[in-house]
């Protein structure tokens, strides 16, 4: 077994973010730099020798060359067996289960999310621990400290592996498991929600959905699921072969980017039922005919009829959403008597809610859903879960959320958000509306008095750690709010996120559009932040 010990300079710029280390693909193919970062995740690895690790991504451009790569330096520092999605092919809901199922000391997920792909698009590395979460806060910072000082890193010198078909393999001492990417995911759905009810529903005659995978991770997940194994015609998944550059197009399942699905839905004859995921498997988006459902109205709604579903029906311990998700679930909560907890947005402030049986749903506003299944979001997880709830009830989506909204009252949300703004600009408007906070307690605009102005802190309830400066909040007497925060998901200048949220009670006031309800706090954010005249820009890229 010929290992090479490789000398190296440290990168200054490898710091994980919420979602591990996202840069564009160039820098990744630097010399040493994905190297660095690999061997930095192994030197913080307490015990790593003769361990397990899973490795897969989302088949975007460089997946399979990283993927030779890292299997060389697992094998090179000791790892005992690796496995590997077949054809490098891993939706990150799934790397969760395998490595919860396998007992794995942990994963290495290489996914963008939401970004695109291609020879100039984004690329990631993330690090998933032995819960088949992300990796909390202490673990990244120990990685990125490792960064600064890495002197060198260890590589086996052999022939790559043949990731297209599953088979056992040998890297010097160490087993490689080319594996299905589907089948374990798949059996672990059929555990949670009732497929035969989900089947009747698909096959009936009366009911048509359409899945769109944006040539993303979940197009082979979502076609064994949805056509093969409950009966859905073939071609009810569209964009469903996973290609390195997602078909040139943002796989990122909102209104903008999913425009062919939201096409289908608003068309002629559209069908009963639509839903997109991105890119690598742990966002999703629900459509009905001619109707939108927003994920902090779909997280409320998963909520609310949990009973329904085989996996949820004896109840839930608690539901947890981030803080820029509108308050929705909230009440559902309250009225099921249990716990909502309010984090950080990052999926990995839920992991200790749920490891600690204190939460068993969670959501985030960008898309994301999940449960105490795994320890990530899950696109298709969310999709299930809708249509089980559509099979048992036999109403449409539309008029299962309109009901909710009579039930509990509507939250009108949305997301506006301001990409590639440049990083000086950004940071002024956040640090202005930080030293103003102070002062805006009692203040008015228009009919909205200011009831709180705080940049959001939280104190996890588990393990009592604190994370500061997560977004800037300022709430009216009403419950209206407006949200404040930089996203950290980028890879170019900043993305500034704007989230507006106002409660209407009243049935008869509960049809509006949502910019229409929302436009007085739309004007009162832009008065108060000065977005236009700090930025530049006159209007978001992306309105959800």
């Amino acid at each position: 077994m010929n290992i090479r010990t490789v000398s190296t300079q440290p990168f200054s710029d490898q710091k994980p973010g919420t979602s591990g280390l996202r840069k564009a693909v160039p820098d990744f193919q630097k010399p040493h730099y994905l190297e660095n970062f690999i061997q930095s995740i192994f030197d913080t690895q307490e015990g790593l020798e003769g361990q397990t690790l899973v490795v897969g991504g989302d088949g975007r451009y460089y997946n399979r060359q990283a993927i030779q790569t890292i299997l060389k330096m697992a094998a090179a520092n000791g790892v005992g067996q690796v496995l590997v999605g077949c054809g490098g092919i891993l939706s990150t809901p799934a790397a969760s289960c395998i490595i919860r199922k396998n007992n794995a000391l942990g994963g290495i997920i290489l996914s963008a999310s939401h970004n695109p792909g291609g020879p100039n698009g984004d690329f990631g590395v993330k690090f998933n621990t032995s819960n088949g979460g992300p990796a909390p806060e202490k673990v990244t910072e120990a990685i990125y400290q490792r960064t600064k000082v890495i002197d060198a890193y260890k590589i086996l010198e052999a022939a790559d592996i043949n990731l297209e078909s599953p088979g056992s393999f040998k890297l010097g001492s160490m087993a490689v498991e080319v594996m299905d990417s589907v089948q374990p995911y798949r059996s672990l759905m059929e555990s949670l929600f009732d497929f035969d009810k989900i089947r009747q529903l698909l096959t009936s005659g009366n009911f048509k959905m359409c899945m769109d995978s944006l040539h993303a991770v979940t197009g082979p997940y979502a076609k064994a699921i949805f056509e093969k194994r409950l009966g859905a015609p073939e071609g009810t998944v569209q964009n469903g072969e996973p290609l390195e550059d997602f078909g040139g197009g943002h796989p990122d399942p909102n209104l903008v980017y999913a425009h062919d699905l939201v096409e289908v839905l608003f068309g002629e004859n559209a069908p009963d039922f639509g839903a997109a995921s991105d890119g690598d498997g742990d966002r999703n988006m629900i459509l009905g005919r001619n109707f939108f459902v927003t994920p902090s109205d779909s997280l409320a709604v998963l909520t609310a009829n949990a009973h329904l579903v085989p996996g949820y029906k004896d109840g839930l311990a608690g539901v947890a959403r981030s803080m820029p998700t509108s308050q929705a679930a909230d009440r559902v909560a309250e009225k099921l008597g249990i716990d909502c907890y309010e984090t950080p947005t990052g999926w990995k402030f839920f992991g200790n809610l749920l490891d600690a049986g204190k939460a068993t749903l969670c959501g985030e506003e960008s898309f994301g859903t999940g449960s105490n299944h795994i320890r990530e979001k899950d696109g298709l997880w969310a999709v299930l879960f809708w249509l089980n709830i559509l099979a048992v009830r036999g109403e449409s989506v539309e008029n299962i959320v309109k009901e909710h909204w009579k039930t509990y009252g509507r939250n009108y949300y949305s997301r506006h958000d301001y990409e590639e703004v440049e990083t000086d600009p950004a940071n002024t408007l956040m640090d202005r509306l930080r030293s103003g906070l102070g002062e805006m307690k009692g203040k008015t605009f228009g009919r909205y008095e200011v009831e709180y102005a705080d940049d959001f802190s939280y104190t996890d309830p588990v393990d009592n750690s604190v994370s500061k400066n997560q977004g800037v909040r300022i709430g009216f007497t009403d419950g209206s709010r407006i949200i404040f925060r930089l996203s950290g998901t980028g890879t170019k200048g900043a993305t500034l996120r704007l989230y507006l949220e106002s409660y209407e009670p009243d049935g008869s006031k509960q049809d509006l559009d949502p910019q229409e309800a929302l436009s007085d706090l739309i004007s009162i954010a832009d008065e108060i932040a000065q977005i236009q005249s700090i930025t530049g820009r006159k209007e978001p890229t992306v309105i959800t």
